[in-house]
């Protein structure tokens, strides 16, 4: 395996302001300072990571910036998140063009994959057609990603239209995307990480890792929460997938430095040299 940590712990998750307006400009981004970001998950002993399409368009004008950042900390840009409501068929041409323009950047800026989250939540419920919605809009996702050479993934999220193991379940058997397990993401949704790691063993493409606390809902650095990891890897080592663990966290009281220090001890009880 290899080890990898996205930046979006340098700054939280927001978006584009233009996105409120238009949607073809809904990106997500993290508002932290990607070069610290890069050099502090470097220093913390992980070598790749992955950064939301929102904050590639930082670099759009500049890309020599970017790719040196990535080269000093010696770090791979493993793959790019992004996402898309699918569900609203008068908007669905906006949303692939951005698709289409964050899998360009991806491609752009060495980027191996492409990962989605979304499926938007109605007020007053879904529809009965939004699960196929979402995997039509997936799948076609997934096109645009292959024609950029990128794998893509659909990562469930809380928030999300996949929130629980039945409405994955549902898209799963419908759709043909690969499946990119958060097992926090999975766990506070009411899921069984391990046991939807090996019912889709076949379709594991991309992890997140992220420890939960049920009591408090906070995600956590690795070994701070409740979540089985030995039991987790040995599902994704019984899958097959020997690639790169990304060691996600949305935000954290401390530096993010800190959190990405203590996650990297953690998986190194995991995988001892």
């Amino acid at each position: 395996m290899k080890f990898g940590y996205p930046t979006i712990t340098w700054g939280g998750v927001t978006g584009t302001p233009g996105g409120i307006t238009s949607i073809k400009d809904s990106f997500y981004r993290t508002n932290g300072d990607t070069a610290e970001a890069l050099s502090d998950i470097s220093a913390a002993g992980f070598t790749g990571t992955e950064l939301f399409d929102g904050n590639l368009l930082d670099f759009e004008e500049t890309p020599d910036t970017l790719l040196g950042l990535l080269e000093a900390a010696k770090l791979d840009l493993v793959s790019v998140y992004t996402g898309a409501n699918f569900i609203y068929p008068d908007i669905l041409g906006d949303e692939f063009h951005k698709i289409e323009r964050a899998a360009q950047l991806a491609q752009r800026f060495g980027a191996e994959r492409l990962v989605f989250g979304g499926g938007a939540q109605r007020f007053g419920g879904a529809h009965p057609e939004d699960i196929r919605s979402l995997a039509t809009g997936l799948d076609r996702a997934a096109e645009i990603a292959d024609s950029f050479g990128l794998e893509a993934s659909y990562h469930p999220h809380l928030g999300t239209l996949v929130e629980g193991p039945e409405a994955l379940i549902e898209l799963m058997e419908i759709s043909t995307i690969d499946f990119c397990p958060d097992t926090a993401h999975l766990a506070a949704g009411g899921g069984d990480p391990v046991a939807l790691i090996e019912q889709f063993s076949d379709r594991v493409a991309h992890v997140h890792l992220k420890d939960w606390d049920p009591g408090t809902g906070r995600f956590l650095p690795l070994g701070e929460g409740v979540l089985d990891f030995p039991a987790i890897v040995r599902a994704l080592s019984k899958s097959g997938y020997d690639s790169w663990l990304m060691v996600e966290l949305d935000y954290y009281d401390g530096h993010p430095r800190t959190a990405a220090e203590i996650s990297k001890r953690y998986l190194e009880t995991l995988f001892p040299s």
